[in-house]
């Protein structure tokens, strides 16, 4: 009899299942995918600056789901002081690849149901795209803690996460709006509908400059939610 897989198993094999299938799927030479990520960058910056954290400075940055480091490095942009981000990561070789690319940017690999980092060391954590792909409710749980307990008063969690179930992708479910403030029910803030159902972003082609926004305003085809949650201070 074949021993149950562990959900951070799951959860690894998945990811790499994904990629191996994924092809040009997040390739940026696609308009609707150059369009996507143009339009998140964009509102985090509003919300962070609407929070008074542009420029970012000083303020320590974890990022739990690191991947390739590309979103944390991104942070730059914004103000950031490289030594102040961290990533850490459930894949070992997703960390060696953000450490070769983003050398003065720090990442670690471990499960962020432990994180090895005192209370209240953070201003900021993102978790993007990450808890759609947990499974178990424990973990899920248990990660949120750990988020929680890393974030110092006052500090904020900025989510972007899928917000309806995926036709193409079982490995990924819902994570409705209901479902985060509960995760995190000490945190307060609000979160916005955003991004373009992403295979219907992908097939506008040329259209893409005026399609996209005229689409994404349509509350509907919003896939993502997208906000900063507070903790008290």
């Amino acid at each position: 009899m074949e021993s149950p897989v562990s959900e951070t198993d799951r959860i690894a094999r998945a990811y790499r299942d994904l990629e191996a299938r994924a092809g040009s799927r997040w390739n940026l030479a696609n308009r609707g995918n150059q369009a996507i990520l143009a339009e998140r960058r964009r509102l985090t910056r509003r919300v962070l600056d609407e929070a008074g954290w542009i420029p970012i400075g000083t303020r320590r940055i974890l990022e739990v789901g690191s991947g390739g480091g590309s979103e944390l490095a991104w942070l730059r942009e914004l103000g950031a002081e490289p030594s102040r981000l961290v990533g850490v990561d459930l894949l070992e070789d997703r960390v060696a690849s953000a450490k070769t690319t983003y050398p003065d940017l720090e990442f670690r690999q471990g499960n962020a149901e432990h994180l090895d980092f005192p209370d209240g060391t953070f201003d900021l954590v993102m978790a993007l795209t990450v808890f759609s792909s947990i499974f178990d409710r424990t973990m899920a749980a248990n990660i949120a803690a750990e988020i929680i307990r890393v974030l110092r008063p006052g500090g904020g969690l900025l989510w972007y996460d899928v917000r309806y179930d995926s036709n193409s992708n079982r490995n990924v479910h819902a994570m409705r709006a209901e479902t985060v403030t509960a995760l995190f029910a000490p945190l307060d803030g609000r979160l916005r509908t955003v991004t373009l159902l992403p295979p219907l972003a992908r097939r506008l082609g040329p259209l893409t400059g005026g399609a996209y926004p005229a689409l994404a305003r349509m509350p509907t085809l919003r896939s993502h939610l997208l906000g900063l949650l507070r903790k008290a201070e």
